[in-house]
């Protein structure tokens, strides 16, 4: 098993974990949210994580609302290398930036510079589009898949703010296993699949999904989806009740030749040596 420690940001860091809540910087502004696996204690004193300029106040059913202790703009933009987003403070506690998923990125960025040739990559589950621009900017082709309208929009705000809109990246606001289902009748195929499946969702016409029940047959539809000669395939996974192994096993199943990679996704403190885990991943690579 492996552990995956996200490279350095400019605008953002890991100031700070413990009693159920993590510390961090998003470009200017520090944030503290609820992290239920920091029931550690803190190492900066009460007063450091009081000059917070917003704070998540959870209600229940994963809802919360955010209390400012500074003005904060509705949106404001946080940067890493050369692709910029949006960061805004949901109601679910997130910004709509996953700061570990940038080794991923970096990963990803590698393999399609050093295929030599046009790159076809599938992101499912993409949400506001970290790895959809990523993937964009180092030459691919990107189909960018998510049930919510809405995330589709914010991450083709993040496509121009980062000056990638003539990038070819197809946007698709659909569920992904009819999604995947219909490629394969078009006999379509993709170089690479990247994917983040909740535990539990919705399609965009109510369709719904269970990750134990759904996620094997939305992972054969993708194998059945790769070329020939695939670069990769990654699982991304938040919330599961379930080891990484769970990832690696799934993906061992499929028979492909090359390296399969597994474990934890790691954000560290800046602070100190402290790592928080994030989620688990597994990822093939020819």
């Amino acid at each position: 098993m492996q552990i995956l420690t996200t490279p350095k940001w400019r605008d953002y860091e890991l100031i700070d974990s413990g009693s159920g809540r993590r510390l961090e910087r998003y470009g200017k502004y520090i944030l503290s949210r609820p992290d239920p696996q920091a029931i550690w204690k803190p190492r900066k004193n009460e007063s450091e994580w009081k000059t917070c300029h917003a704070w998540f106040k959870q209600e229940g059913d994963g809802k919360g609302h955010w209390v400012f202790n500074t003005k904060i703009p509705d949106r404001f933009i946080v940067t890493y290398k050369n692709i910029k987003f949006y960061a805004k403070l949901t109601p679910f506690k997130h910004t709509g930036i996953f700061p570990e998923q940038a080794i991923n990125w970096d990963f990803m960025q590698q393999k399609i510079k050093d295929a030599g040739y046009s790159v076809n990559i599938l992101n499912l589950f993409a949400y506001t589009g970290g790895a959809t621009l990523t993937c964009a900017q180092a030459g691919a082709k990107v189909t960018h898949l998510d049930a919510s309208k809405s995330a589709i929009t914010w991450a083709r705000d993040n496509q121009q703010l980062s000056g990638l809109d003539k990038k070819p990246i197809r946007w698709i606001p659909d569920d992904a296993i009819k999604f995947t289902s219909r490629e394969i009748k078009r006999n379509v195929k993709y170089d690479g699949i990247i994917m983040d499946p909740p535990v539990y969702g919705h399609g965009p016409s109510g369709e719904k999904w269970d990750f134990y029940k759904d996620f094997p047959r939305l992972l054969n539809n993708c194998y059945q989806l790769l070329a020939e000669k695939p670069l990769f395939l990654i699982i991304n996974a938040y919330a599961l009740s379930a080891s990484a192994l769970m990832l690696k096993n799934l993906l061992s199943d499929l028979s492909l030749k090359g390296n399969i990679e597994a474990g934890e996704l790691i954000l560290q403190e800046v602070s100190g040596k402290r790592l928080l885990s994030t989620g688990i991943f597994a990822r093939w690579s020819a």
